[in-house]
């Protein structure tokens, strides 16, 4: 299977990375590092990103910041930091990926615990991740060629035995699930 991983560089990307690479092709993709450049917050670039890899059968998505902070220091310009970059970035990846990904291919998107069980000083992570598994459940609906999108909703990653995330992405690249948010470890 040829898998496009952005965010390959990342925490969850950096154990992601060599785990899937002993079956599959990985084409590896970010904002700095990786075989292709990527800025989840530019459209452009993630047209850009999708014309220039071709043949994909599983994009998955590992990247995008958010803010923590408290509520109260929580402002309109700072929840938009995950807004446009978590959110809206995994979201336009599937919107513009949709045409481009091969028949019966899959997006894997990555939310969080914080959609479920908030904690203090995580206000927008919970609004960032719990928008991207409602898009997740909501597309799967209407997906069309066969394309399959589901979300993974990790624990804290620094807290998560790491064949516990490489299982959960690779029951969603290799399975035939639909619309399913995984969480893993909570």
């Amino acid at each position: 299977m040829r898998i496009l991983l952005i965010g390959a560089n990342g925490t969850i990307g950096k154990i992601l990375n060599p785990a899937l690479a002993k079956n599959h092709e990985i084409i590896s993709a970010g904002r700095n590092s990786g075989d292709f450049k990527i800025d989840l917050s530019d459209l452009n670039s993630i047209e850009k990103l999708f014309s220039e890899v071709k043949n994909i059968d599983s994009c998955i998505c590992v990247a995008g910041d958010c803010y923590t902070g408290d509520l109260h220091s929580l402002d309109e310009e700072k929840l938009n930091i995950g807004i446009q970059n978590k959110l809206l970035g995994q979201v336009n990846l599937v919107l513009i990926g949709q045409k481009y990904l091969n028949e019966h291919g899959s997006f894997v998107l990555t939310s969080g615990k914080m959609a479920d069980k908030p904690v203090k000083n995580n206000v927008s992570k919970a609004i960032v991740n719990g928008g991207i598994n409602s898009f997740v459940l909501s597309a799967s609906l209407e997906l069309e060629r066969g394309i399959r999108i589901n979300a993974i909703s990790p624990a804290k990653v620094l807290d998560i035995p790491a064949e516990d995330l490489i299982k959960a992405y690779t029951k969603s690249i290799e399975g035939a699930i639909n619309g399913e948010i995984i969480k893993v470890n909570y």
